[in-house]
């Protein structure tokens, strides 16, 4: 006898043992959940997030120790934005001043300085504490500013630093997640009851999903004391997690209820389910835990995060459909399909045929060559402007102009040059050639005088370590981070540094700053992409070849996804490179992608687009197992499964659709591309690339496999109890569809490894049909009403 599958197996256990499965899933998630917060989250700081000379600089400054001290910038101009009252303003100044003086949480104020143009007066404040809290307590010097601003009348006062930004930014961002996840939920939960007509079958997937989404979160920051995290892992995992656990339990839920419609107890249903969609859920996390693993190779901090955040969520995705799912099914019985929706519980239920699919595919199985190469080909044409791609570091200059902290901001940076884009100059050497440094750098500075590619507003200030062996300086450019003039302004910093230190023995030097860790990243990713990209193809082939035994299907399957992921890399770059989609996605271009996202979306719709292929290639050799030819098995194989991944599709599309509403520029690119690349998996791929490529290739899909000895060996061994070949048997008058399948107490796939009927369980005897006249009979007593005179609830 055969031994079950480890997915039966556990399924089995948690459906005979719900309330035990469903006690360890809850103590899991607040174990995760307590841990975590308990642990806290340990943040990727600037010397382990750069690389190349931005990354040195930053470990050079960060080896001098330095008291980083919360900076406050207020801004006193003219309302109009026209000519400044100086004589007002500088009597606001004194007044906010002593404001500022008095609050505990100020520890020094400088002196008011006047913008070159004299339309401004600058203010520097310095606030007691470290920068990592600063946000939560700057409101007392907003709350000061706006006092005096409201006194003063003809002038405007914006304030501008550590805390004030980072208050601004977060609350308007903040708002836009809340936001995205209180449409979110509503519209999964929408979209589920229309695949499922009933309100608890549509609200499982998404419960199990949110309780992945935070046994995640808290793991992920145990794990962050291992590998530090970066900020956007939150919404990561938010954005994988909703995805991927709803897709796993559509998965799983759609093929339960499809087996119990054929007849088979509600036990059995279960098991089929886990032998067949629980095996797919695992390859399916299985890809995308190897595509997510690329990452690593990446040799970068961020994508490290990233790819531990993504492959936590999906293992615990995995896990609560292997295991709590199945007890959820047993517990709730035929509640799950409870309350139903009158008018969408019958569309769900109907039995016949579905007259789209079969229409849809028709173009692909008649004429697979000229398919295959229309559909390519429009995907490849789809794909050119990626050939165009430019990549750049997100910035100030991305975020919304209609924020207010970013308008206070750009006249901050129109006012005073040397506050917008600053290059980071670094220098460590032995601590008795200090004095030599200093002179270096001034030597330095002096070379900038007079450079238009350089802000002249304020004189750059040499700060030095506490022992003397690290120096810095910040050397500003009038030129926004995105522009030439700033790049320009570097390349002449790091080619005059090294010439500034030169005599200076035992010296070190590196340039840093925004500008710099994005040309540096950029030109990082270039070297680093070969290696990932070469690592996820050589191992998902290998995945899927052990999978399917079959070379064919293996290649076609990196084949497919490599065009789908360039066609939504083209579409990606002709939305956001361009204006033309700017006022309908409420964005401002940059003229480029974000530079760090063609890698990571890569990574995650090669994994996810795996969840689609396994799928249906799954179900079109389960009928080519069954004895179906090769076009009818494509056939058979899509359209059987064209509901659920459908219904998949719909929820991964409006999940990342949604991200493409938030304000920051990385989230609208990550949500557009990630929705139009399983758009278009889904729907062109599924539709006409993948049949038309099996149809074309016929028997060859399986090589260097053979169905026809995989389908001997079924029949042989057919009885030991493993799975026979079932060959069509004629219908008796009188039976419905639901009678052509036998109970699965005693069905030749499973009957002597699950026991036949005299093990079966109450659950399973209170919803199995009775005895079967013959083999591949109706069961006696089937009627159009149902088994035993009671109501069939799945007739319509």
């Amino acid at each position: 006898m055969r031994k079950k599958p480890a997915t039966v197996r556990i399924a089995r256990w948690s459906a005979t043992h719900p309330w035990s499965s469903i006690g360890l899933w809850v103590v899991f998630v607040a174990l995760c959940l307590f841990l975590g917060g308990a642990a806290g989250t340990n943040k990727i700081s600037d010397e382990q997030s750069g690389v190349g000379e931005a990354g040195r600089a930053g470990r050079i400054t960060a080896s001098g120790h330095f008291i980083e001290k919360p900076q406050e910038n207020v801004l006193i101009s003219a309302a109009n934005g026209g000519k400044l009252d100086v004589a007002t303003a500088r009597k606001a100044a004194e007044e906010l001043a002593g404001k500022m003086k008095a609050l505990p949480e100020v520890e020094s104020v400088g002196t008011a300085l006047p913008s070159p143009d004299g339309r401004a007066l600058l203010l520097p404040v310095t606030m007691k504490g470290d920068t990592e809290n600063a946000d939560t307590r700057v409101q007392p010097l907003l709350d000061a500013s706006a006092a005096t601003e409201k006194a003063h009348e003809g002038i405007r006062i914006d304030q501008i630093g550590t805390g004030s930004t980072a208050k601004g930014l977060g609350e308007t961002l903040g708002e836009d997640f809340k936001k995205a996840e209180l449409i979110s939920l509503p519209l999964t939960l929408l979209i589920l009851l229309v695949v499922f007509g009933a309100v608890i079958a549509a609200g499982v997937p998404v419960l199990l999903a949110m309780s992945c989404v935070g046994a995640a979160i808290g793991l992920s920051a145990l794990a962050s004391h291992v590998l530090p995290e970066t900020s956007a892992v939150s919404n990561v995992i938010l954005l994988m997690g909703m995805a991927v656990g709803v897709d796993y339990s559509l998965f799983y839920l759609k093929r339960e209820r499809e087996e119990r419609r054929k007849g088979a107890s509600h036990l059995d249903a279960i098991e089929i389910a886990a032998e067949t969609s629980g095996h797919t859920v695992v390859v399916s996390g299985t890809t995308v835990v190897v595509s997510m693993a690329g990452l690593y190779l990446a040799q970068e901090a961020t994508f490290a995060s990233l790819a531990t955040g993504s492959i936590i969520v999906v293992a615990v995705a995995v896990l609560a459909s292997l295991t709590v799912l199945p007890a959820l099914l047993a517990k709730l019985g035929r509640w799950v399909d409870r309350p139903k929706v009158p008018l969408l519980w019958r569309l769900t239920m109907r039995s016949n045929e579905s007259r789209l699919w079969p229409v849809l595919l028709r173009p692909a199985l008649v004429r697979p060559v000229l398919t295959l190469v229309v559909s390519v080909g429009a995907l490849l044409a789809l794909a050119l402007p990626a050939l165009d791609m430019k990549l750049k570091q997100p910035g100030s200059d991305d975020l919304s102009r209609d924020i207010p902290v970013v308008q206070a901001m750009d006249r901050l940076t129109s006012a005073f040059p040397s506050k917008g884009t600053v290059h980071q100059v670094a220098v460590r050497a032995p601590a008795e050639k200090a004095g030599e440094v200093e002179a270096a750098l001034k030597t330095l500075l002096d070379r900038t005088d007079g450079q238009e590619l350089f802000a002249h507003d304020q004189k750059p200030t040499i700060r030095a370590s506490a022992d003397k062996r690290v120096h810095t300086v910040a050397v500003g450019t009038p030129h926004s981070p995105r522009s030439d003039g700033a790049r320009k302004s570097l390349e002449l910093l790091r080619a005059w540094v090294p010439e500034a230190i030169a005599p200076v023995q035992d010296a070190e030097g590196a340039v840093g700053g925004k500008v710099a860790q994005g040309v540096d990243f950029t030109g990082h990713l270039e070297d680093r992409m070969p290696w990932v990209v070469g690592f996820i193809l050589l191992l998902t082939f290998a995945t899927m070849g052990i999978i399917f035994r079959s070379l064919a299907v293996a290649l076609s399957a990196i084949l497919l996804n490599l065009l789908s992921a360039a066609a939504s890399f083209g579409a990606l770059v002709a939305v956001f490179q361009n204006t033309w989609a700017e006022g309908l996605l409420d964005f401002h271009s940059s003229g480029a992608v974000v530079s760090w996202l063609p890698l990571f979306l890569f990574v995650v719709l090669f994994g996810l687009s795996m969840d689609y292929h396994v799928f249906v290639v799954s179900r079109i050799r389960e009928a080519a197992l069954d004895g179906a030819n090769v076009r009818d098995a494509v056939r058979d194989g899509i359209t059987r499964s064209a509901g659920v991944v459908t219904s998949a599709a719909i929820v991964m599309v409006a999940v990342f659709a949604i991200f493409g509403t938030l304000s920051m520029v990385e989230f609208k690119q990550l949500g557009v591309g990630l929705a139009a690349a399983i758009l278009l998996d889904a729907v062109v791929i599924r539709i006409f690339v993948l049949p038309a490529l099996m149809t074309a290739l016929g028997r060859w899909n399986w090589w260097p496999g053979n169905l026809n000895s995989a389908r001997r060996g079924q029949h042989a061994a057919g009885s030991d109890g493993t799975r026979q070949l079932r060959l069509p048997q004629p219908v008796p008058a009188g039976a419905t569809q639901y009678g052509q399948r036998p109970s699965y107490g005693q069905d030749s796939r499973y009957g002597q490894e699950f026991g036949g009927q005299e093990q079966t369980s109450s659950r399973e005897q209170e919803y199995a049909p009775q005895q079967h006249q013959q083999s591949y009979g109706p069961p006696q007593g089937w009627t159009q009403q149902g088994h035993d005179g009671r109501p069939d609830p799945y007739q319509r």
